[in-house]
């Protein structure tokens, strides 16, 4: 755990909280999602492919479910969603408060899906 909380802090300083949304650490926002543990200001995957959360402003899209404050994908290849503001853009349908990639993610190893 300590050297997991030394590469955060490292990562904060150089790369700034966006760099760690991008790999799977959130703003805390109350109580962590599941597979997640408080660190700080900061809800951290417990495990490296851990499934992809992001905080809920709304009705969670389809493939997620609500955890606390977040919505948390149901699997770890779950489609890429972000806020709906207005009309979703092209490439993406709209679920709940979200837009939907209608693609699977490119990081997804594709034999994993057998």
């Amino acid at each position: 755990m300590l050297i997991r909380y030394l590469v955060l802090s490292s990562l904060l300083l150089m790369c700034g909280p966006a760099t760690l949304a991008a790999q799977g650490t959130l703003l805390k926002e109350g109580t962590c999602p599941s597979g997640f543990f408080s660190s700080g200001k900061y809800c951290v995957p417990i495990k490296d492919d851990a499934k992809p959360a992001m905080p809920r402003g709304g009705q969670c899209p389809s493939g997620y479910y609500s955890s606390g404050n977040y919505c948390v994908a149901m699997r770890r290849d779950a489609p890429v969603a972000v806020p709906k503001d207005g009309s979703c853009p092209s490439g993406y349908y709209a679920s709940g408060s979200y837009c939907v990639n209608q693609h699977t993610p490119k990081h997804v190893d594709q034999k994993s899906k057998r």
